[in-house]
Parts: structure tokens; C-alpha cells; sequence
């Protein structure tokens, strides 16, 4: 049986006493079961399974001795999970394999065939461009009697910088921190950086050399649009660089970010670049991308759960989007709608929220929404609500999100913390330190957005 996810678990439970309590570890359970399910081992065995000499990807069969050679490629926050499910299946007929990961995870890898080299994520670096080049290197060496097998998860975009001409990563780099700082969703994100790249947007499949693909993807986009995990680098890419200058336009940025971007987006929109290749490319014809998770099945995790603490469930949203206070406002106003009624209600929501830094402090999306909540839930008694990443990282910071309930804004205020002020400054990591409430899991080896649960009992 698995440890705890949650590391601080007990620890949340003790803050409060009676109804709040109970009420907080059954939100927090339902995380716990929300990340469970879509660890990367779980969500690949639902998916692809090995029956003697036959590979089945959910209901394509390949013949594996019908290839010369087997290829394992990938990038991502769950890409050392996905390559160990794969060992796990497939180590005698694997020949050789490259991931890249998160730095600090690669020490934790425990792989035979498949070697892991290190990127930084958010913010791209040399260390990924060096990934980034060895990954392209190892893909040449696939032809049309190879099979390849490509683990793509959320944080790839950042983990496999190679910057098209005439870019540098430092324009990359400062572009990626704009646009995060902006308040624009991960999918405009990936619409900007597709169109820097020489391998995302497709262009990866272009090096393959017509091997065949197997492109196996826990998902951390809204709505789990293939062009967007990971910034598609085997999917086929609908957007164009006038998206990418629109998204740019919209968040006030084209003036902001560097000059080499702009020229680039500048000569894609007048056709001296060409675009990345689209649906319906014949390139794409021996490429199967197949999500294996995402939200969706966080969500059902989480409310499978709570339907067996006898709790009345609705799934609010799977498509989560939107400023993170506006977000925590919302739900807030939601629960005070349901302290008119009877029984044990919970919502839950999945997605991905941003959040506009307009302050000096320091916090992440969930903590944000968590704060705002807390804000707007002190009045409505045995109130309840967590927002965590499902990566265990919220933002710049240790904490993976945050749990409050009807309590924290007024214990905050005893403690001679202004929640608003807090707020205001985009502080929520230090409103939490101080008050309490940080949820801590330490990374969790995959990523397919954030769950929110907030939960209301009547008593």
C-alpha cells in the first residue's frame, strides 16, 4: 500500500475539531485519490498492454517483431514514470531510449534501457537545449522499420527548448516569463512557443524519418487539445503564427517580448517561414497520439470517492480557466448558495487557473485561489475548500496548493494577518506559511492540472 501523497495530511486534520475537520479529510482524501489515478503507472496499464509478442495501445494491435527496432523517446514532469511502466512491459524488446525530466526527479529515476537527462521547467535553459539536441540526435536514428514509442507529459514545452533561428534561448526564455506572468492560459502559452520551435508543433515527427509512432500523453491542457501538451511535438499543429502574434497582442506583449521574436512571428506572417505542418499532413499517417490521462479522470476519481462518504457530488467544471481569485470568488459564491440546503454537498472542479501578477509577493495559481476563497467563505459555517496542482508544485514555491474553510479568515485576523492585503500582493505562499494551510506532496511524478474540491455541511 502506497504512503501518503498528501505529507502534511494529519497535520491539516489537527487544525480544526469536529465537523471542519472531518469535512477537510475528506477533501483531502479525494486529492489523494484524484493523483492516484492518474499516476503515470495507473493511467498506462488502462491503456497499453503487452500479450506475448503483441502490443495492444487501447484498441490498435502492432506486431513487434514486425519492426527491426524499438525506440523509447519522451519529455515531461511524468516521464520517468511513463518509461518505467514501459521497462516494466517491454524491457527485452527495447533497444535504446531518451527521456528528458525535471532535474531535480532524476536522481529518483530507476530505469535499465532508457536514459534520463535533466531540464529545468518553468523556465527553459541550456541544460534543456543540450536535452533537447541529444533528443533529436537519438530520433535520427529511427527509420521506417522502427517503432517509436514517445512519453509526452505537462512541463515538456519548457523541459525541450530548441529555439528556431534567429532565437536564442535567452529570448525564449524571457518570452516564456512574460507570457506567465500575463495571465494567459497554458494553451495560448503553447500556441506562442510552438511557433519558436524547431521540434514542437509536429516538427519532432519531420526527424523520425517515417518510423512508426506511438505517442502515449498525460494530458494538463483544458479540453486536452493534442497541439497543446507539451506544445504538440508529435501532434499536427491547427493554430499559425497569427494566432501566436494575436495571443501576444491580447496579454499587451508584442512591444515586451524580444526583438528576434518578433521578426520571427513578422516572417512567418508573411510566408518567409513556413507554418507547422497541419491535420490531415500524410507525415502524421503512422502516428497514434493517445491521452491516457487527464483531468477528467481526476475528477471521477475524486467524486467516485466522496459518493462514498455520502456526499451529494456535482463535477462543476472540467474546463477550469479564468483569473485564480475571480475563480475562488466564484466557488465561494457557489457554497453560499448551498448553505440553504440540507446534507453534505461537494463540488468539483478541474482545469488550470492563472493568475496576473500585479504584486510583489510570492504564491502559485491554487494558493491564489485558495486565499480568495477564504476571503469570501468566512460567514458560511462547516465550509471547506482545497485547490492543488495534481504536479505537487504550485508556482515558485514547496507547497502543492492550499486547504481553508470558514475559520482561516478569521484566525488569520487574530494572528494580525490581513487576508486582502495579502491578496492584493500576490503573496499567497506567505499568507499561508504564517496562517496555515499549505498542502505539501512534494512532486508527484505526473501532471494533468489542478482539482479543486470544496465541500459544504449543513451539520
Amino acid at each position: 500500500m502506497m504512503g501518503r501523497i498528501i505529507k502534511n495530511f494529519d497535520q491539516l486534520i489537527r487544525e480544526r475539531t469536529g465537523i471542519l475537520s472531518d469535512i477537510r479529510a475528506d477533501a483531502l482524501e479525494a486529492v489523494e485519490k484524484a493523483i492516484q489515478e492518474v499516476l503515470p503507472e495507473n493511467a498506462l496499464e488502462k491503456y497499453v498492454k503487452r500479450v506475448r509478442n503483441l502490443l495492444i495501445v487501447k484498441k490498435t494491435r502492432y506486431r513487434l517483431n514486425e519492426f527491426k527496432k524499438l525506440i523509447v523517446l519522451g519529455a515531461g514532469k511524468a516521464s520517468i514514470g511513463m518509461a518505467q511502466y514501459i521497462e516494466k512491459i517491454l524491457l527485452d524488446k527495447i533497444d535504446s531510449g531518451l527521456i528528458v525530466a525535471p532535474r531535480e526527479k532524476v536522481s529518483h529515476a530507476k530505469l535499465e534501457k532508457i536514459k534520463v537527462l535533466p531540464s529545468t521547467h518553468p523556465i527553459p535553459s541550456m541544460l534543456g537545449v543540450r536535452a533537447s539536441e541529444k533528443l533529436l540526435e537519438n530520433a535520427s536514428s529511427a527509420d521506417s522499420e522502427t517503432l517509436v514509442i514517445f512519453l509526452l507529459s505537462g512541463g515538456a514545452s519548457a523541459l525541450i527548448p530548441l529555439p528556431s533561428p534567429p532565437l536564442t534561448l535567452e529570448d525564449k526564455a524571457q518570452t516564456t516569463k512574460l507570457l506567465l506572468n500575463s495571465g494567459a492560459t497554458i494553451d495560448e502559452i503553447n500556441t506562442v512557443r510552438r511557433h519558436l520551435s524547431e521540434i514542437k508543433g509536429g516538427k519532432l515527427v519531420k526527424k523520425l524519418n517515417n518510423a512508426t509512432v506511438i505517442s502515449l500523453i498525460i494530458s494538463d491542457v483544458v479540453g486536452d487539445k493534442l497541439e497543446a501538451i507539451g506544445s504538440g511535438p508529435t501532434a499536427p499543429d491547427p493554430t499559425t503564427f497569427k494566432d501566436a502574434y494575436e495571443v501576444l497582442k491580447r496579454y499587451n506583449l508584442w512591444d515586451k517580448v524580444p526583438e528576434n521574436v518578433r521578426r520571427r512571428i513578422e516572417d512567418g506572417l508573411n510566408g518567409l517561414v513556413e507554418e507547422n505542418p497541419k491535420p490531415g499532413d500524410p507525415m502524421f499517417s503512422k502516428v497514434q497520439n493517445v491521452i491516457v490521462a487527464g483531468i477528467s479522470d481526476a475528477c471521477n476519481a475524486a467524486r467516485k470517492y466522496l459518493i462514498s462518504k455520502k456526499y451529494q457530488v456535482k463535477i462543476l467544471t472540467r474546463y477550469m480557466e479564468g483569473e485564480a481569485s475571480e475563480i475562488g470568488k466564484f466557488l465561494a459564491s457557489v457554497l453560499r448558495e448551498q448553505a440553504d440546503r440540507r446534507g453534505r454537498i461537494a463540488l468539483i472542479c478541474g482545469g488550470e487557473t492563472t493568475v496576473r501578477v500585479r504584486g510583489h509577493g510570492i504564491g502559485g495559481r491554487n494558493q491564489e485561489l485558495a486565499l480568495s476563497t477564504s476571503i469570501n467563505i468566512s460567514k458560511i459555517a462547516y465550509s471547506c475548500l482545497v485547490s492543488v496542482g495534481t504536479d505537487g508544485v504550485d508556482g515558485p514555491t514547496n507547497a502543492a496548493g492550499a486547504i481553508v474553510d470558514n475559520e482561516t479568515y478569521s484566525e488569520a485576523v487574530m494572528k494580525g494577518l490581513n487576508p486582502i492585503l495579502y491578496l492584493v500582493d500576490n503573496n499567497s505562499y506567505e499568507f499561508f506559511k504564517r496562517a496555515g494551510g499549505h498542502v505539501i506532496t512534494d512532486p508527484t511524478g505526473t501532471n494533468v492540472g489542478d482539482i479543486v474540491i470544496a465541500i459544504y455541511s449543513s451539520g
